[in-house]
């Protein structure tokens, strides 16, 4: 078990996250600032996902005391040098799981730990491989599952998961949202 002198500070509003570090066995708090999630467009499309866990750190920084670590995490879909974000809507879930459909994409995490003291900042990455999805089974997956607050569009846990990916290479957890294995590891020697 871990053992901090206080709780993680989570800023996040993803029940996924908070999942994650409860079945991990981290104690957390919640503490949430709502940020701007947008990046300079030069910005490489895999280092979009650190860049928006550091700017949410720095927008709590402020806050901290000693003692304090606070954990921020993003996560985006890349498919061919593009990012698929949290759909707009049911059309728009449906256009990003059939973009999807057949192909392998990346899903990047970005995490930052912050302190008083230090910062640290890093992403995971990890290849899923999609089954090709015919249209009934898209709008099924939407209808049912609403997955409108996911980037690209769908739930690795989930019917998606479950059903039509064929393949991960990396991290499953990186995929739900939070690489719990490098934020344990990196916390252990905090």
């Amino acid at each position: 078990m871990l053992s901090l002198s206080k709780p993680v500070i989570l800023a996040s509003q993803s029940p996924r996250r908070r999942q994650l570090l409860q079945d991990a066995g981290i104690p957390f708090e919640i503490r949430w600032q709502d940020v701007e999630e947008t990046w300079p467009p030069e910005l490489p499309v895999e280092d979009v996902a650190a860049y928006l866990a550091e700017k949410k750190a720095g927008a709590l920084q402020a806050t901290l005391q000693p003692g304090d670590i606070l954990l921020t995490a993003d996560s985006v879909v890349i498919l061919n040098g593009k990012i698929y974000n949290k759909p707009e809507n049911f059309e728009d879930a449906c256009r990003i799981l059939s973009a999807l459909s057949g192909n392998m994409h990346r899903v990047v995490t970005g995490v930052c730990l912050l302190s008083t003291e230090k910062k640290e900042v890093f992403s995971e990455v990890s290849n899923v491989y999609f089954a090709e999805m015919n249209a009934e089974e898209i709008e099924h997956y939407v209808a049912t599952y609403k997955p409108f607050d996911k980037a690209g569009s769908y739930a690795v846990q989930e019917w998606v998961g479950l059903c039509k990916i064929n393949r991960i290479e990396g991290d499953f957890y990186n995929i739900m949202g939070l690489p719990v294995q490098a934020v344990y590891a990196r916390l252990v020697n905090w």
